[in-house]
This record gives C-alpha cells, sequence and structure tokens, in this order.
C-alpha cells in the first residue's frame, strides 16, 4: 500500500468513528426521550409497552431506508436496537411481544402531553455537545469528500436555475460560505454548466453560524433579518453576494427536492431548538 493510500485510509476510518460516535449519541439520546416517554404513559395510567408505535417505527425506518438506499434488513436491525433499549430504559423486558400489551387494553391510548413532552425533549437537546465542539471532529473527515457532497447538493438544488440561464452571472465567479462555529469553509465556482467547489479564495463570502445558514437554507428565516441582525455577515465583492442571495429567494421552493426540503426543515428545527436550549442552561 502506497503512502497516500494508507493516509487516505486512515482519514477515512477516522471519519467513520466520528460518525459512529455521533451515531451513539443519537442513540443514547433516543433512549433518553424513550424514557421520558414511559414516565408520561405510567403517570396517565396508560400501558408502557406499545405494540402498533413499535410497528409505526419499523414503517417509517422502511420507508426512509428505501428513499437513502440502505438495506431494508440494515434498518430493522438498526431500529430493534433502539427500540430493545427503549424498553430497557422503560422498565420493560427486552424481548416483549410486539402489540400484545396493547391488544390486551382494547382501547387505543390518549395522546401523552405535548407541553410536557417538549419540556422534556428541550432538556435533552441542551445536552447535546454546541457545534463548536464538533468543528475538530468535522475536520477529520477528508476534505474531498466534504466538497463532493456540497458540489453534489448545491447542484442538485440550483440545477433548474442552470437550465434557465438565471446563474449566468456566477460563470467564472467564486462565492465563499463560512461556517463559523464549525470553522468550515468552501468556495463555490461556476464552470461551464456545471458548479465546482474548492476551498480556494472568495470573490464574495456569506459568513455564520450552522443554524443560522440551516434556518436560511430551510427558509425558516429570511435573508433580511439575519443580515440585519448580523447574524449573518457578506464580506467582499458586495454586489457578487447580493445577487446570489435574490437568486436563492427567487428559487422555487417547490423545484427543490422533497428529501432535501424535508430534511432541511427538520434539521433546522432541531438545530435551533437545541441551541435555543444551550442558552437557557447557560443562563439558568
Amino acid at each position: 500500500m502506497s503512502v497516500a493510500a494508507g493516509v487516505a485510509l486512515a482519514e477515512l476510518r477516522r471519519a467513520i468513528d466520528l460518525v459512529d460516535g455521533g451515531a451513539l449519541a443519537l442513540l443514547a439520546v433516543r433512549g433518553r426521550l424513550a424514557a421520558a416517554a414511559g414516565r408520561c404513559k405510567r403517570r396517565q395510567c396508560r400501558p408502557v409497552h406499545d405494540g402498533p408505535r413499535e410497528a409505526q417505527v419499523h414503517a417509517r425506518a422502511q420507508r426512509l431506508a428505501a428513499r437513502w438506499g440502505l438495506a431494508a434488513d440494515t434498518a430493522q436491525a438498526a431500529m430493534e436496537v433502539a427500540i430493545v433499549d427503549g424498553r430497557r430504559r422503560q422498565g420493560l423486558a427486552a424481548d416483549l411481544d410486539q402489540g400484545a400489551a396493547w391488544a390486551a387494553t382494547g382501547t387505543m391510548p390518549a395522546m401523552p402531553n405535548s407541553t410536557s413532552r417538549s419540556s422534556r425533549i428541550h432538556a435533552l437537546l441542551g445536552r447535546l455537545p454546541p457545534p463548536v465542539r464538533l468543528a475538530r471532529w468535522l475536520r477529520v473527515m477528508p476534505v474531498q469528500a466534504r466538497h463532493g457532497a456540497i458540489q453534489r447538493a448545491c447542484t442538485r438544488v440550483l440545477a433548474p436555475s442552470i437550465a434557465r440561464g438565471d446563474l449566468d452571472f456566477m460563470q467564472g465567479r467564486r462565492l465563499g460560505v463560512e461556517v463559523t462555529d464549525l470553522g468550515l469553509r468552501w468556495v463555490i465556482e461556476r464552470r461551464g454548466d456545471a458548479l465546482h467547489v474548492d476551498d480556494g479564495a472568495a470573490e464574495a463570502s456569506v459568513r455564520g453560524t450552522a443554524t443560522d445558514l440551516l434556518l436560511l437554507a430551510a427558509r425558516l428565516e429570511d435573508a433580511d433579518t439575519l443580515f440585519f441582525q448580523r447574524r449573518l455577515v457578506l464580506t467582499g465583492d458586495t454586489e457578487l453576494g447580493l445577487t446570489a442571495r435574490n437568486l436563492l429567494e427567487r428559487l422555487p421552493w417547490e423545484s427543490v427536492p422533497l428529501g432535501l426540503r424535508i430534511g432541511l426543515n427538520r434539521g433546522a428545527r432541531l438545530a435551533r431548538t437545541a441551541r435555543d436550549a444551550h442558552r437557557a442552561r447557560a443562563a439558568a
């Protein structure tokens, strides 16, 4: 094995370790949420085990697996691990027969108190590490892999605009994006009919936190508000930056692939809730 190949393999393994760590962290959060749900059920004198809910979780996992190209049996096994962990945290046997406890009651359980659930979720999200603590781990991911993912996402979203000629002004121009709390930066350039992403010099740059950039991308907050409050900052060639911003604001939201729209919306809402929770903990 060449030195270059060995270095690339080591970087990929570090990236895999990062993903594994994130998956375990999310599993731990899921377990705490399941434990909170169990306490909620007991207070309402409801059966703790909910077979139909577990069936819904598995069915949803299969739909997501099909969308993301994940093997059905892999999704099944992953959700079994999560469900078994949730059962244990709720004080149940890990090998309960799905649906038996619910079937014995003969009634559909009531919905849990949404206010209590929201407050618990808010508290749990406050325990997650803020983006700034993830910065050094994200930098472990190979730069080319990171840039490739960004390039594919931008190309997919902006393909209709490129076809219509809306992006002709970007031909040979370089627009940068800086995610301050994650320590990430990339530059997008229009080359012919394609977009190219690298980390070179930019003519104009948009700088902001991961949460604020997500809120902008998901259209949960408008650009004028974010720039006016200095949560986003535009540097360099202002005309280029404003032209690009205006184009993105006019981009028909329905032209963005549905899966990406859902992912952006949920990711932005989760990030905003987590940020609010961190601020509340810091102020306490």
